[in-house]
């Protein structure tokens, strides 16, 4: 393939792993990892070395942690049970699976019930619930700015070089 095919490719990718990134079940921070080192490697690493794709790759992990993490902050900034903690990081996992309803929803969800089962206040469940749903969407915006900090990188590095 020539570089102009390889380079729709990469773009493709990258394009794809922004999307990913905030839909459910594609792992956009990988895919879009994986556009910036097609993007390095199609001119051999000169432009994009291997200390700037270590930092794209410690973004990208980053990445995976703050979602994992966000919705558990979330509960635990508003004093929720460890039942309910647990609750919610099964909840974002199950939710993965139920696309973009899924992700909204089964973290509060499992928040809720795990709380329901520790202290068995309604109140209190959703006030765990919501602090969970709060924890996910500042979760989404650090995502974002990641996000926009990986391209941010490539492109300077890119285009300065």
């Amino acid at each position: 393939m020539n570089p102009v095919s390889w380079w729709a490719v990469a773009i493709a990718l990258i394009t794809v792993g922004v999307i990913g990134t905030f839909v459910p079940v594609l792992p956009g921070a990988a895919i879009l990892f994986g556009g910036m080192l097609l993007g390095a490697w199609i001119d051999h690493f000169q432009r994009v070395g291997w200390i700037t794709l270590s930092i794209l790759a410690a973004l990208m992990v980053l990445i995976f942690v703050v979602d994992f993490v966000a919705a558990l902050l979330g509960a635990k900034r508003v004093g929720a049970s460890r039942l309910a903690i647990v609750g919610a990081f099964l909840g974002t996992i199950a939710g993965l699976f139920f696309g973009i309803a899924g992700v909204l929803i089964a973290p509060f969800i499992g928040a809720v019930i795990g709380e329901l089962l520790a202290s068995a206040q309604l109140g209190r469940a959703a006030l765990v619930g919501f602090g969970t749903w709060i924890g996910m969407t500042i979760g989404a915006l650090v995502k974002m700015a990641l996000v926009f900090a990986m391209l941010a990188v490539f492109v300077t590095k890119y285009v300065m070089h």
